[in-house]
């Protein structure tokens, strides 16, 4: 499946609900869906500066694609790591690099996020995308 029709699949998910209160609800239960980070990638390396929470993100290269792995101590953040680890994951370099994640904003995500979470969300982002260009000149 295209970045574009997880996107999509997104979109439609969230546009059920029209509280946000549930929308967050849908959030942490995606959190929850994602499997724990083994201990010995919950390191300082792998931790996002920048995200008030803490965050750590692992990235694998895998026959020309990008695998990502993430956990958050906090439910909204593990959430909001988890739409993006579906949306990017299992995709080459070139398509993470050339993705419009315009899923953010149609859902209403990044109206409803504090300061603080939006730039953890771009900074997470932001590392998700340098572990794409690192792996672009494999």
């Amino acid at each position: 499946m295209s970045i574009d029709e997880i996107q999509n699949n997104i979109i439609t998910e969230f546009a059920v609900f029209d509280d946000w209160m549930d929308k967050y609800a849908l959030l942490i239960e995606m959190g929850n869906s994602l499997p724990l980070l083994e201990v010995n990638l919950k390191s300082e390396n792998n931790l996002i500066a920048g995200c008030q929470s803490r965050v750590w993100l692992h990235a694998e290269y895998v026959e020309g694609k990008v695998f990502y792995q993430a956990e958050s101590d906090a439910l909204i953040v593990k959430g909001i790591v988890a739409l993006l680890i579906n949306v990017l994951s299992g995709h080459t370099p070139h398509e993470i690099l050339e993705a419009d994640l315009y899923f953010i904003e149609q859902i209403g995500l990044k109206d409803h996020l504090s300061p603080t979470r939006s730039n953890g969300l771009v900074a997470l982002l932001k590392q998700m995308r340098m572990y794409a260009l690192a792996f672009s000149v494999k």
